[in-house]
């Protein structure tokens, strides 16, 4: 019988499953990285602005670590429609939250960023990845990857970066975007990056629309078998409200929900707003593939075992 069959869940078979962040080492084929989600932005999808304030955004990131964060996303723009802005203030948003953060603590930091301005400044203040949404469309950014020797994530999007795309139309979405993958990975090998280097992303929801992200989520596998570590950005998406008739306040279940679905059709890395509950759903499906002990043995373990109490 399969390992993958064993546990009942898909493993997928990694091409370098250990990856080193600066002083971290997480090694993906018996680990699932934990990444909290940090806007520095007026405007932010889920929390309208609240960490904006640079105290805000700092107090938030390091409050995640002490959640059980492993990894925290700093962005200072959001992926929907707007105005651009310039790679000056983009930096004045992120740069202070990553040198601050990384005075304090060793967990992973990734740059949400397109530019290759930004994600230079970003790595000299201590970032070790660079979280690209448009897919390497601005080949600069590999030359800055290279060149900092950190990691880059490959995300799947159609439009230019802050613009309207229209209705977003697939004949297969998932054989599309591993396609689309697959071909960007290659690119970034040809650029210079190191496979060690790259983790990918489907990109729910970014021009897709319900059907596509529920599509993506129930066939991850086909992402993850690509062989590199795969990422969900899951959290409060358009999709889980849409399908659940939620508000983003009121979606924390139906995210959890999507995210181990994932992680069991081999999504290594999770984005993730709310970090105490997803920690808690990482830990019990490491624990139950048998990668993770449990925090302790009580229940019926006993010669004499007393009744539950409450």
């Amino acid at each position: 019988m399969s390992q993958a069959a064993l546990h009942g869940t898909y493993l997928p078979a990694l091409e370098y499953p250990v990856h080193t962040f600066g002083s971290r080492r997480i090694d993906f084929s018996r680990q699932v990285a934990l990444m909290a989600i940090i806007n520095r932005t007026p405007d932010s999808f889920y929390d309208g602005g609240r960490t904006f304030a640079l105290d805000a955004a700092v107090g938030a990131a390091l409050g995640a670590v002490d959640d059980g964060a492993d990894w925290v996303d700093i962005g200072g723009v959001p992926f929907a429609p707007g105005p651009a802005l310039s790679a000056a203030e983009e930096a004045d948003r992120i740069v202070p939250v990553i040198e601050a953060v990384r005075s304090r603590s060793d967990v992973v930091i990734s740059a949400d960023t397109f530019l290759p301005e930004v994600a230079q400044a970003s790595i000299a203040a201590g970032a070790n990845v660079i979280n690209d949404t448009t897919g390497l469309r601005n080949k600069d950014l590999a030359a800055v990857v290279v060149e900092g020797g950190v990691h880059i994530v490959i995300t799947h999007s159609l439009a230019a970066p802050r613009t309207i795309y229209p209705r977003p139309e697939y004949n297969d979405v998932v054989a599309e975007v591993g396609d689309f993958l697959r071909r960007k990975v290659d690119e970034a090998l040809e650029l210079g990056i190191a496979a060690d280097k790259i983790i990918i992303d489907p990109g729910h929801d970014l021009n897709k629309n319900t059907l596509h992200s529920l599509e993506i989520t129930r066939r991850f596998r086909e992402i993850a078998d690509l062989g590199f570590p795969a990422l969900a950005a899951v959290s409060n998406k358009d999709f889980i409200g849409e399908t659940l008739g939620q508000e983003k306040k009121d979606r924390t279940a139906g995210s959890l929900a999507a995210a181990v679905m994932c992680i069991m059709n081999g999504a290594r890395v999770i984005r993730m707003h709310n970090v105490a509950e997803a920690r808690s759903a990482v830990r019990l499906v490491e624990a139950a593939l048998g990668w993770r002990e449990p925090a302790y043995l009580k229940h019926n373990m006993g010669d004499v075992n007393e009744p539950a109490r409450g």
